[in-house]
C-alpha cells in the first residue's frame, strides 16, 4: 500500500473521497501547488493536493509539492509551508497566540447544519467538537449566507471553464483520436449510418467517442452559459456571487481562526447508486464547493463510523469496537466512515492541519484499516 497519493480538487474531489474512505485529504489554497502537467478542467478552481492516513502525513507531502513554479503563473511565491509546524504547533503564531487550541476560536456556520444533513453525520461532528473543546478550542456560531448560492454559482462557473478548456481536444493535436481505433479518416470511416467526410465530422466523432457522459453534460452546460444570449444572465451573475462568497469568508475569518463543517451531507453510498441522477450527485458537493470558489484551504479528516443499516460490505469497514478504534476482521457488522471538514483562511494550511493533527492525537479514527 502507498504512503500517500495526489489528486485534484475542483469542487471537493479530494475532500469527499477522503471522507468516504476514512482518510485525510487536503485541498490547499489556490496557488499553493503547481497545476503544471495536469489536464485543466476548471482553471480557476482546480487544486492539486495530497491524500494520506493522517494530517501529519498529508503535511509532509504538502511541504514537498508546494511552492512557486515558473511554469504555472498562478502559483504564489514566498509562501512557505512547514510540516514541522504541524507537529510542533506551539511554534506557530496566529493572532498573537500559539496554536495550541487554547483561546482558539472555531466557527460553526449555521448554514452547514441545516435541513438535509444526515443526523448521523451531525452527531459525529458534535462528538468531534467536544474533543476539540477539551483541548481548549472555543466554538462560536457564525453565518455564511452565500452558502445557499454556492452550488448554483459553482455549476455555472465550473462547466463554463470545462467547456473552454476541453475545446482543444479535437483528436488531432490533443486527446482521443479515431486512429487509436485503427481507423483512418482518409479512407472514410463508418460512424453508425454516417460517413466522416469533413474535418468537422472527424472532430465530432473523436469528441463523441472520447468524452464520457458527465464530461459531455458539463461541456453542454458551459457552452450554454457562455453563449451570447445567456452570458450576462448566468455567467456574469455567477462571477458576482463568487465575489460575495469570498467576502463571506473574509468576514468570518475576522471573528474566527478556522471553520468546522461536515464534508458531505450524506453517508457513503453504494457504487453507482447516484450516477443515474446527476442532480443528486451535484448536491453532494454542497459543503465543499465554496472553498474552491473562494480559493481557501480545506482538509477532511475522519471523525467516526456508524453502522451500515444495509450491512453491505462494499465501501465499508469491519471494526470490532468502533468506540475505541480497534480494527479487526471478526465482526460481521460493517461500519461506514464519516468525515469532517476544517476550513482556513488563504494560506492557512498550517492552521487547519495543526487542528486536524491535534484532534488525531486524541482519537484514532484515522488509524482504522479496510478489511480487504
Amino acid at each position: 500500500m502507498g504512503f500517500a497519493s495526489i489528486g485534484t480538487d475542483t469542487g471537493g474531489s479530494i475532500r469527499q473521497p477522503a471522507a468516504y474512505c476514512g482518510i485525510t485529504g487536503l485541498k490547499p489554497t489556490y496557488g499553493r501547488n503547481s497545476r503544471f502537467g495536469i489536464i485543466a478542467m476548471a482553471s480557476s478552481l482546480d487544486c492539486p493536493g495530497p491524500f494520506a492516513r493522517s494530517a501529519e502525513d498529508v503535511a509532509i507531502i504538502q511541504e514537498i509539492i508546494g511552492g512557486h513554479d515558473p511554469l504555472d503563473s498562478t502559483t504564489v511565491p514566498n509562501k512557505i509551508f512547514s510540516a514541522e509546524n504541524i507537529t510542533k504547533n506551539l511554534k506557530l503564531k496566529t493572532k498573537n497566540h500559539s496554536l495550541n487550541l487554547k483561546t482558539f476560536k472555531i466557527g460553526l456556520p449555521k448554514e452547514y447544519f441545516a435541513k438535509g444533513l444526515d443526523s448521523r453525520i451531525a452527531g459525529k461532528i458534535d462528538e468531534a467538537k467536544k474533543v476539540l473543546e477539551k483541548l481548549g478550542a472555543k466554538f462560536v456560531e457564525i453565518s455564511l449566507p452565500m452558502t445557499d448560492y454556492g452550488l448554483a454559482c459553482y455549476y455555472i462557473i465550473q462547466p463554463a471553464e470545462v467547456s473552454s478548456n476541453l475545446a482543444r481536444y479535437d483528436g488531432i493535436k490533443y486527446g482521443f483520436s479515431a486512429d487509436k481505433l485503427k481507423t483512418s479518416f482518409s479512407t472514410t470511416l463508418e460512424a453508425g449510418n454516417e460517413k466522416l467526410k469533413t474535418l468537422v465530422d472527424y472532430y465530432n466523432f473523436n469528441r463523441a467517442q472520447g468524452f464520457g457522459a458527465e464530461a459531455k453534460r458539463r461541456i453542454m452546460m458551459g457552452t450554454y452559459v457562455l453563449s451570447a444570449g445567456y452570458y450576462d444572465k448566468y455567467y456574469k451573475k455567477a462571477m458576482k456571487v463568487r465575489t460575495l462568497v469570498i467576502e463571506d469568508f473574509k468576514k468570518a475569518y475576522e471573528k474566527v481562526d478556522a471553520i468546522l463543517t461536515p464534508t458531505t451531507p450524506t453517508m457513503p453510498f453504494k457504487f453507482g447508486d447516484k450516477v443515474k441522477d446527476p442532480v443528486q450527485m451535484y448536491l453532494e458537493d454542497i459543503y465543499t464547493v465554496t472553498a474552491n470558489i473562494a480559493g481557501i484551504p480545506g482538509v477532511s479528516i475522519p471523525c467516526g463510523y456508524v453502522e451500515n443499516p444495509k450491512s453491505e460490505v462494499l465501501n465499508s469497514k469491519k471494526i470490532t469496537n468502533p468506540s475505541v478504534g480497534e480494527a479487526g476482521h471478526k465482526s460481521q457488522i460493517t461500519y461506514l466512515p464519516i468525515g469532517m471538514q476544517i476550513l482556513g483562511p488563504q494560506f492557512g494550511e498550517e492552521i487547519i492541519l495543526s487542528i486536524a493533527h491535534q484532534y488525531q492525537q486524541e482519537t484514532d479514527w484515522h488509524m482504522k484499516s479496510c478489511n480487504i
